[in-house]
């Protein structure tokens, strides 16, 4: 099973961006998404940013994943 997280992105540096989620900070890279920037959500899975996604589906996944976490502690 696969799954990708959406992360917005703060810092661009090329096709390398930082993303944050939760405090969480990681790369990811943009090659599949070069028109993606600061302020945009990102679907990142394994250190690749493959889709992008609006801060409302965005912020609605992860409630859903927060909510499964909390499920499981």
């Amino acid at each position: 099973m696969c799954l990708a997280i959406p992360m917005k992105i703060i810092e661009v540096d090329g096709v390398t961006a930082v993303t944050e989620v939760d405090g969480v900070k990681r790369r990811a890279r943009l090659d599949l998404l070069p028109e993606a920037g600061v302020g945009d959500y990102v679907l990142v899975h394994a250190g690749l940013a493959i889709a992008k996604v609006d801060a409302a589906a965005a912020r609605e996944t992860l409630d859903v994943l927060r909510k499964l976490a909390d499920e499981v502690q």
